[in-house]
């Protein structure tokens, strides 16, 4: 039976993605911080599962997660790294203990358990795979979400280096990046506004915990056995450009003018000198 370990599995898109694995017939470990919310989780599988509450803040967690889950159900096979959080928190009021609480849980944590997961699977001479979820904001800032931002862009290039060193261990790293999913989460609550102006993507219709769930158990799972240090996103094309914006020509002809006088190394008709 494959062992399928994933943090942050008592929020929507962790708990889907722990209920994929579980329709799969893998025994779950489900780690996060809130005990209650992970035996809920756990009762909705319907096939064994062990729980473990923890804080990711804390440095010691990640790689204690890890070990327990590995010395009391066997061999990890499968690491996903799916535990995150978003506050609203503009670059120019950031101080070191928020910058601080955010990294840990979105960039410590996940390599922290990946570099555990590694040291045991390498010792024992096995292989594996480890998924971390990133978000669409690690190519693309917004107000209030730089912060984030910059914790899953490095997270990023942490997939990538992990898997530059792992793969020659058998041990393929990859991370999904979900557009903008609703979840109706009390720790990472979403305005309607930001909802609305976010949502919109060429299949035109919003994600779900389960498309990000269908596309991690792929990525982790012998269909994809040629695949590491790739970023998958699953956002309903919105990463592919800005579907809001105009076309560049109208049909009424109309022109963009220049607010200013036309600068020295240009004339009109488009030509340069």
């Amino acid at each position: 039976m494959t062992h399928v370990l994933v943090t942050g599995a008592a929020g929507g898109i962790g708990g889907a993605i722990a209920a994929e694995f579980a329709d799969q017939g893998a025994f779950l470990t489900l780690v996060d911080r809130d005990p209650a919310a992970l035996r809920r989780t756990g009762a909705r599988l319907g096939t064994p599962a062990a729980t473990r509450a923890a804080d990711l803040t804390d440095p010691d967690a990640p790689t204690a997660v890890v070990e327990a889950a590995w010395a009391e159900h066997g061999p990890v096979d499968v690491l996903v790294n799916a535990a995150g959080v978003y506050p609203s928190l503009d670059m120019a009021d950031v101080d070191a203990p928020a910058w601080d609480r955010l990294f840990a849980v979105n960039l410590r944590a996940p390599v922290l358990a990946t570099a555990a997961f590694a040291r045991l699977a390498t010792g024992q001479g096995r292989t594996g795979s480890v998924i971390n979820i990133s978000s669409g904001s690690a190519q693309r800032a917004r107000p209030g979400g730089g912060p984030y931002a910059s914790s899953k862009a490095a997270l990023e290039m942490a997939t990538r280096a992990a898997a530059l060193e792992l793969g020659a261990h058998g041990i393929r790293v990859n991370a999904v990046s979900p557009g903008f999913v609703p979840v109706a989460s009390d720790c990472n609550p979403v305005s309607a506004q930001y909802a609305a102006a976010i949502g919109t993507n060429p299949l035109g219709r919003p994600g779900t915990p389960r498309d990000i769930a269908r596309a991690v158990r792929w990525l982790a799972g012998s269909d994809a056995s040629w695949i590491t240090g790739e970023v998958l996103r699953v956002d309903g094309g919105s990463s592919t450009g800005a579907l809001h914006l105009p076309r560049i020509w109208q049909p009424d002809d109309t022109r963009a003018t220049l607010s200013g006088p036309m600068p020295a190394a240009a004339t009109t008709e488009g030509h340069t000198r």
